[in-house]
Parts: C-alpha cells; structure tokens; sequence
C-alpha cells in the first residue's frame, strides 16, 4: 500500500462531504428563527435554471413533514425553506433525491461558476457550425448531387459533430440529469429533438440520401444557447447586486471586554450587548445604540442622502452606515443575521423570487416546439405510409415538415427586436441590462421616483446667505476649507470664484458633528449648527441651518437646497402625458419632498421613508395590479429598484443601486426616462408583429408541407425567408424618429454652454 493512501481516502472524503451538501448540525447553526417556532434556511442550488426545476423543487419540498414554505429564486439559484419545530426536515437530502445538490448560501465553492464561459464557448461553436452548414446546404440546394452531395452532408455531419458533443451537451445533460431522477423538464424534448434530426441526417448521409438538415440541427442550438446565455447574464447581475450590498458589511469589529481590552472578533461572533469600538472611516457592523464620542454619520445607505448626520450618546445606529469623522463607542443590540444590513440582502432576494418565474423566450418556443413539430412530423411520415406505402416519399415529407417548422423565426421574433432597441438606447446614452426589461418598461403603469440624486442633483448647493458683511462670508468660506464636510465644501465652492482676503485662523479644529472651530486675533470663530456654533448665547436657538459665529455672535447664516436636475419638469411633463402615474418616495424630510413635488407638478409623495417603505409601496402597487418602474440612484434604493416591475438608474448613482437596475442613463439627463419607454413600447409592438408573423407563416407553411407540396429545398428557403421577414421587420425600429431627440440634444448644447461659462 503506499504510504500516500491515507491522504488519498481524505481528498476523497473531503470530495464526497462536499458533494453531499451541508449536515443537518450545520443547517441548525446557519438557520435564522422567524419567531413562533418557525426557523429559514437559504441554500444554494447550482442547477436550476428552468421553471420546471421551480414546480419539482418547491412541490418536492412543500411535502416534507413541517416544512411550511419552500421557494426558489430562479436567478440566484437560491431555496428558502421554512419550517417549524427543532429538528431539521431533510431538505438536502431530498433535494439530493430530486437531483438538485445544494449547499449552504454562502458557501465559496459557490464563488467558482465557469458556467458563463462554458455557455460562451457553446455559443460560439454552435454559430460557427451554423453559418458553414448553412454554406454548404445552399449548395446542396442548389443542385449539387452524387458524390459531391454525398462530400458535402460528409462535411456537415463532421462540422455538426462538435456541435452535437460540446454545445449540445448542456441540454444532454441536464435531460439526462431529469429523466435520471425519474421527472420530465424543458430540456428532455429539446435534448430529443436535436438528437432526432442529427440521427436523421446522418442515416441520410450514409445511404446517399438526397438531403439532409443538419443546418436544423444546429441553428436550433444556436438559437437556443443564445437565450440560456442572456438568461444565465441575467442572474449573475442579479447576484451582484446582492453581493456587492453583502460586502458593505465589514469581515469584523473590535470589541472591548469588561477589562478595557480590546480585540478583533469576526462579524459572526458579535452579540447583543457587547461593546463595539468603531474608527473614522470604518461602517457600523451591526445595529447598535452609541455609548460614547461624536461623530458625522453618512446615512446614504439609509436615507439616500448624501448629507452627513450628527450623532452622539444615546443615539441609534443601523449597519452597514459610515462613520466619518470620529470614533465611536457603541453597544450591539443585534447580531449580523438580525441588523439592517442583513434585511436588504434578504429584502433582495425577496425581490429577485418574485421575478422567479422569468423564462426565456428562446426556451419557451422550443418547449413547444420540439414536441409538437416531431410529432406532427411523425404523424405526416405515418400517414403517408399509410395512403402510398412509400417510406422515401414518407419520409421526404416528414423531413420537410420538420425544416419548414425550423424555429429560426420564432427564435429571432424577440433577440433580433431587442439587439435594434438596446443599439437604440445605447446611441441617447442609456444601457439595458437584459432584453426582458425592455418587455417590462412596455408594461408600466406608475413611476416611483427618489428625490436626492434622481430629480435631484444629490449634491448640497447653498440656496441662501444671510451676512452682516462681505469681510464675514469671506472669513466663513477661508474657515469652511478647513474640513471636508459635505456643507463645508458647499460653502467654500459658492464663494471659490469671489475674490477673498487670505484668513490666517489658529488652532483649527474640527468637531465631529457640529462643526469647525478657529482662533483670529484672540477671537473664537465657529462654522457648524447653529445651535452650537451660537452656544454660550442663554437663549434657546433652533438647530436648524448653518452659522458662521465670532464670539458667539451670530456673523452669517446659509441656507441649503438640492437642486432640480435641469430637465426634470420636461421629463415628468413627458410621462405625465403618456397617462402615467407620478409618485416620489424619498428618504428625506417631508419639507424637503414637499418643495421638489411641488416644483413637478407630482400630487403624490412620502417623505422619510426607509429602504423597507419603498419596497412596501410597491408591494401595495402590485397589489392593486399595476406595474411600476422605479427610478432611483441610492444605496438604499437598491431594494426598491430589484422588487420593482422594472427599474432604472443613473450612472452617477451608487454601484449597489446600478447592480440592481434594469436601465442605466449614463447622460446627466431625466430625458432617459421618457425616451426608454417610447423606444420600450415601440419594441413590444413590433415583437408582437413578429410573433404574429412567424404563427402565420407556420399556420400557412406546415400544411402545405404535410400535404406533401413541398420539397425539402423550398421548405428550406421558407424557413430562410421568414427570417429575413422578422428581421426585416425588426430594423424598422432604426427607422424610427425619436420625439425626444430634439429635447435630448437641447439639453446637451446647454449643459456644454454651462461648461463652457463655469470653465
């Protein structure tokens, strides 16, 4: 026996074990309680990628003793399972059963998906073999017989060889996978119908038939990789979203024991009631209540805004905000699992399983296709046989009606509309992320807007000053470039362009949370709240606004706003008069919320509403069967733009928030809105043209092919000219003149003219 054995029988334990999927100890630990007796477990399911997979998954699981509710969200691959009692229910190992191996949400092996590029590669060949085959039929077509015929299905068989071995593997796979486990999915008729028409024309090639399609063959894997590709596209942007929002979160915080000492401990490992000691710079890990210090707070992640909060003592924190500018001392009032951060990431995901039921159109045309077209091939060859005793008159006809149903049409009825609209928006600047959203954005009814950073510049802008004189606001703005607060930097880029005296101020010193302090010829100079900078004054000031002080005196007062972005009122003008219904949702103060609806002409509006309110506005809205289109730029907006209809964002806004976007604007421009939806609405009415174009074909072509008059090489020029039908009909979207372009451009000479004045 050799002596490298024993590590041998270990890699392949660690193999099996992995295989396997999580222990029922492991399941117990990584559970979450829902209170009441009922605890949820996510776990990963690599495998799914249909809704098929859906029905036998949650059918398979909803019937295990005390499991209450099992969903799979298609495009994270993940389960949810709740259940009640103590005892874990079996999950995995029914899974097993099913066929679906599964491991804990977070597990690495996870990280490591070479799906995409084995997807890549498929497509690839398959089009390559496609547009050779194709060459090579167009001979044979044309009238090539004998042994150059007989050369050229020999070539085609050995080009649709890999094609068959390689490309079509994904779908062999996952047919065998099904039936293995003794249940039927989307891939089992698409596995047999490739295979059938390969088989066929290949025992065609061998006996020196007339003809053979393994151009079918192989453009229907072509055309059916292409979807399982931009599905598979779909989801990996759908798990960004929510990893990137996850990797807010810091690895750990430094706790500090009841001796004063402290050390670093794992975010997993933080319970209520510990001490937390938090540095300028670092994000709060977990909800928590402050014990000590001041600080400025950047409560983007919540609120939306990009303006800092104070906080002090006693004060609440929720994770996953950033402390700015000083350390802090809190207290954890909930583990990791329970705090704010870890409810967007479920928030979601939530919203990722109510779009679950998304398929592809690619998919859903050839689950209908491959067994109704070789059924009704199959019963053309037995009548046949039937009516003339023929089997090479049968079978020709068979062969006909299997080419002339060939899905090319109803395969490119949505990419090809699509590839124009995406093209479209790609030249006014917007990026969609999948074809299907365009389909969505067609359905809308409502549009939810954010305030700061979508209608709103998201940048504070001094509105107002107040000043006793010019030298006043000359030394506010020289102390104000002294710290890099939000509001600071407002002020000093209001006044940068004025001509100022240099102010030598001494012992600069910023508070955290209240403002700048400075000594000039003996005399104290503050810039912060105005309740602290006007400290000492023995009156009751408001906190509200900003003051520059001297000696307590009050010197100069600013006033602040968020202002409109430049083409706001022509956009909601726009979607106002498409019938839409207009609503702002925001984070902010509801005086704030109330000067911008107003401004907008929007009747409807909620102000202070945190990430969990959006996505419950637009639960209601679902409710009340409409369908919205969020638009929002925020890290707290994220929720909102992945649960919504559809969904947009500009590329100036937060990464999380453009990960969870269908749209991207990349223009500074409100026009984007308006302009999608015109081109989205365009596009739904020619795909439907298309889809009708392509039933009619096939309404009119298969019954002329069953009745036997037509011959294999018109059946194939048929099938070539409904696509060049579709396609045809596709391009008129380029055609199209936009309404908005001589807004869009309007807008882009003055925002250069703008450029051109502040340069």
């Amino acid at each position: 026996m050799s002596c490298c054995a024993p590590a041998i029988d270990m890699v392949l334990d660690m193999e099996r074990a992995k295989n396997a999927g999580p222990s029922d100890d492991e399941i117990l630990l990584a559970r979450r309680a829902l209170g009441n007796g009922v605890s949820q477990i996510d776990l990963a399911v690599p495998s799914v990628h249909c809704g098929a997979c859906i029905q036998a998954i949650e059918t398979g699981l909803s019937g295990l003793p005390g499991v209450e509710r099992a969903r799979v969200n298609l495009s994270t691959k993940r389960v949810s399972v709740s259940w009640r009692g103590g005892d874990v229910p079996g999950v995995v190992a029914a899974l097993a059963r099913l066929g679906y191996p599964a491991h804990l949400a977070d597990d690495p092996v996870l990280e490591k998906d070479g799906t995409l590029s084995e997807l890549i590669t498929a497509v690839a060949i398959a089009g390559f073999a496609t547009g050779n085959i194709m060459l090579l039929s167009v001979s044979v077509w044309a009238g090539a017989d004998g042994a150059t015929r007989d050369l050229f299905h020999w070539l085609s068989a050995l080009i649709a060889a890999p094609v068959m071995a390689f490309s079509g593997r994904i779908y062999f796979r996952s047919a065998w996978n099904a039936l293995r486990h003794g249940r039927m999915n989307m891939d089992v008729p698409i596995s047999l119908g490739v295979s059938l028409a390969y088989s066929m024309s290949l025992y065609e090639t061998i006996t020196h038939g007339d003809h053979a399609y393994f151009d079918a063959s192989v453009s229907l894997l072509f055309f059916l990789l292409i979807g399982r590709t931009l599905d598979h596209l779909m989801r990996d942007r759908a798990r960004a979203a929510v990893s990137g929002l996850i990797r807010l979160s810091p690895r750990g915080a430094v706790v500090i024991d009841a001796d004063g000492r402290r050390k670093y401990l794992p975010l997993v490992d933080i319970e209520p009631g510990m001490r937390l000691f938090v540095a300028a710079g670092e994000r709060i890990p977990v909800n928590a209540i402050v014990l000590e210090g001041r600080s400025d707070i950047d409560c983007a992640l919540v609120t939306g805004e990009s303006g800092s909060q104070g906080v002090e003592p006693g004060e609440t924190l929720l994770a996953g905000v950033q402390n700015l500018t000083g350390p802090l001392t809190i207290e954890a009032t909930a583990a990791a699992k329970d705090s704010f951060l870890a409810e967007m990431v479920r928030l979601m995901e939530a919203a990722e399983q109510g779009k679950g039921g998304y398929r592809s159109i690619a998919d859903r045309v050839s689950a209908l296709y491959s067994p109704v077209v070789h059924l009704t091939a199959l019963a053309s060859f037995l009548g046949w046989m039937v009516v003339t005793g023929d089997w090479h008159t049968s079978i020709t006809i068979a062969i006909a009606v299997l080419i002339i149903t060939c899905p090319c049409a109803l395969g490119l009825a949505v990419p090809i509309v699509q590839v124009v609209a995406a093209r479209r928006l790609f030249e006014n600047g917007i990026m969609v992320k999948d074809g299907s959203a365009m389909e969505r954005l067609a359905e809308i009814d409502t549009v939810i807007f954010d305030k700061t950073g979508t209608l709103t510049m998201g940048k504070p802008g001094l509105r107002d000053v107040t000043f006793v004189n010019e030298d006043d606001v000359a030394m506010a703005a020289s102390l104000a470039s002294a710290s890099r607060h939000p509001v600071s930097v407002a002020i000093e880029a209001a006044f940068s362009g004025r001509a100022r005296r240099t102010v030598a101020y001494k012992n600069v010193v910023e508070y955290p949370g209240l403002g700048v302090e400075a000594t000039l010829d003996g005399r104290r100079c503050r810039l912060g709240r105005m309740s602290w900078a006007l400290e000492g004054q023995g009156r009751q000031v408001s906190s509200a606004g900003t003051a520059f002080t001297v000696d307590g005196v009050l010197r100069a007062s600013f006033d602040f706003t968020d202002r409109l972005r430049d083409d706001a009122r022509i956009a909601v003008r726009e979607l106002t008069g498409t019938g839409l219904s207009l609503e702002i949702v925001s984070g902010d103060k509801a005086p704030a919320v109330a000067e911008v609806a107003d401004a907008l002409s929007i009747s409807i509006y909620r102000a202070a509403v945190l990430p969990s309110g959006k996505v419950d506005r637009l639960a209601q809205l679902r409710e009340e069967g409409k369908k919205a289109l969020m638009v929002g730029d925020g890290l707290n907006d994220a929720p909102a733009l992945s649960f919504a209809h559809v969904s947009m964002a500009p590329a100036t806004g937060a990464d999380i928030g453009r990960n969870a976007a269908d749209f991207i604007f990349l223009r500074d421009s409100l026009m984007a809105v308006p302009l999608s939806l015109e081109i989205a609405r365009n596009a739904d009415r020619l795909i439907r043209q298309n889809f009708g174009l392509a039933v009619a074909y096939n309404l009119i072509a298969v019954p002329i092919a069953i009745c036997g008059f037509v011959t294999p090489l018109i059946a194939a020029i048929a099938m070539s000219g409904s696509s060049l039908l579709v396609i045809a009909n596709a391009l008129r979207l380029r055609s199209r003149r936009d309404r908005f372009r001589f807004s869009w451009l309007a807008l882009g000479r003055r925002s250069s003219a703008a450029r051109e004045v502040v340069g």
